[in-house]
């Protein structure tokens, strides 16, 4: 079973070997010698590269204290998770799910093989409690595949302790420099070993261009973005990250959104298809999200009710029905990511940004084309508000407000795309869109609350059980609905009259 760790840590050079005293750096009472060990690390990638293209290794290792297969995933400057498995023959299986959005159907190949000799100092406080590591490495560096050659260094390496203050490596700094250590280029061993041994680098990061100039320009940037999410977010939705779930399905909505909205721009021959395997993803990631939210809404309420409207083991049977569909779901969802749907879609998104298919508008100036495709879904919101605020109160009216909610989402994530060239005009839809997607997500959310009420309390009535409680609470559903219902027309007239795309 691997384990995660977060691993906080800055690396250095010098032109003199050895650790500088690193006594008395605040917080610091001793330095306390560990000895030397002896690392061996094998580094696995694809043959291109592209686990080093996005920052992450993937190694084995023997040796020293946390022998062992480590898979490092960025997080912020200096900062990454490490995800470790027992030493095994093989790439675990667990791991190399973590990276699949990265491989694909590709192979994972040994690359370079680093040798250190580590020498290790412990900083500690003055009650002997750890504040971080401080090692010198000296390294031999082989490369194994796509190159040939070695390469031999010596760096500093100086590892926050777990729960320790990011403050101490800025004091620990300043002591190095101040001895003439300085901070080193490369971000990781592995960086290096490839930039000084002959062969293949990793590939260079799709940015686009420095600076959208075209309508097209603009369009691709918002989908390279969307592309990026949902690779990065694959490996935290198999951890089952926190919101990592609705992360993903936001990004496949943004995504699709986008190739809807920006039909003048891109060929919808080609991103049609591709919105239907959008549709298709985001429908598989949304079927646990939202069991999981309406679970939320009905424990929430269902707690609100006074202990004298509870009858019944309502608690019970709603426990069970919340844990029955997260269990499923997270089953189905893992198998998806395995998929080879999955992962043909992901190239195909990688096709669409590196050759995209671009229409004539795509080469105009972006604030008249983008302005009126904005403009254009609006006019949808418009219709379908005007529409519902007509029906009344039933399945018509609820239906209408269900499309003009997910009619308001395009217009926002369509906003948001040409936010960079339509500037405040573009930023204040947004959140007047936002708002108004809340509203109406809100009203959808009661409806689905009250058919899901009304099945648990026909399993409940099979079962012979008190229902009285289930009918409180699908009478309560309808109020909310109503107040809502009784809001949209003024959050609508203040919206339409705020627009100015």
């Amino acid at each position: 079973m691997a384990e995660t760790k977060r691993e906080i840590e800055r690396k250095y050079e010098s032109d003199d070997s050895g650790l500088p005293d690193l006594t008395g750096v605040a917080g610091v009472a001793s330095v306390l010698d560990k000895g030397t060990a002896d690392l061996d690390a094998t580094y696995y990638d694809t043959s291109d590269l592209r686990l080093a293209s996005a920052s992450i290794t993937l190694r084995r290792r023997t040796g020293g204290s946390d022998a062992g297969w480590h898979l490092k995933l960025p997080v912020g400057p200096g900062t990454r998770d490490e995800i470790r498995a027992p030493l095994s023959d093989t790439v675990p299986d667990e791991l190399a799910g973590l990276v699949r959005s990265r491989v694909r159907e590709g192979q994972l190949v040994a690359v370079v093989r680093l040798r250190s000799a580590r020498d290790v100092r412990d900083l500690v406080d003055a009650d002997g409690r750890l504040l971080a590591e401080a090692s010198v490495d000296t390294v031999r560096a082989q490369r194994l595949f796509g190159g040939e050659g070695s390469a031999q260094w010596s760096e500093i390496e100086v590892e926050l302790a777990d729960g320790g203050d990011p403050a101490l490596l800025d004091k620990v700094e300043k002591r190095l420099r101040k001895a003439g250590v300085r901070p080193s280029k490369s971000a990781s061993k592995l960086a290096r070993a490839l930039a000084e041994t002959k062969g293949g680098h990793p590939r260079p990061k799709d940015k686009g261009p420095a600076k959208p100039v075209t309508a097209g320009d603009h369009v691709l940037a918002y989908v390279r973005a969307q592309r990026d999410a949902i690779v990065e977010l694959d490996p935290a939705v198999r951890q089952d990250a926190e919101e990592s779930v609705h992360d993903m399905r936001v990004a496949t909505r943004r995504l699709r959104s986008t190739f809807r909205s920006f039909r003048k721009i891109l060929d919808r021959e080609v991103t049609d298809p591709i919105g239907a395997e959008l549709k298709w993803l985001a429908g598989e990631l949304g079927v646990g999200r939202d069991h999981e939210v309406l679970a939320e809404r009905l424990g929430a309420a269902l707690d609100d009710l006074p202990s004298t409207l509870v009858d019944g083991p309502i608690h019970e049977r709603l426990r069970t029905w919340a844990k029955a569909g997260e269990r499923g779901s997270r089953r189905r969802l893992l198998g998806v990511l395995d998929s080879g749907r999955y992962l043909a879609l992901l190239d195909t998104l990688d096709a669409v940004v590196a050759d995209p298919p671009l229409r004539k508008a795509a080469s105009k100036k972006p604030k008249k084309v983008l302005a009126k495709a904005v403009r254009k879904d609006f006019g949808k919101v418009a219709a379908l508000i005007e529409e519902a605020v007509e029906q009344p109160p039933g399945s018509d009216r609820d239906l209408a407000l269900h499309e003009a909610r997910k009619k308001a989402k395009r217009t926002r994530y369509a906003a948001e795309a040409a936010g960079p060239a339509l500037g405040r005009p573009a930023k204040d839809l947004v959140k007047s869109m936002k708002s108004l997607q809340s509203l109406l997500g809100d009203h959808q959310d009661s409806v689905m609350a009250r058919t899901t009420l009304r099945e648990l309390s026909a399993v409940a009535h099979a079962a012979g059980e008190n229902t009285f409680t289930y009918g409180v609470l699908h009478a309560r559903e309808e109020r909310r609905a109503e107040r809502v219902e009784e809001t949209v027309p003024g959050e609508w007239k203040k919206t339409s009259g705020s627009m100015k795309v």
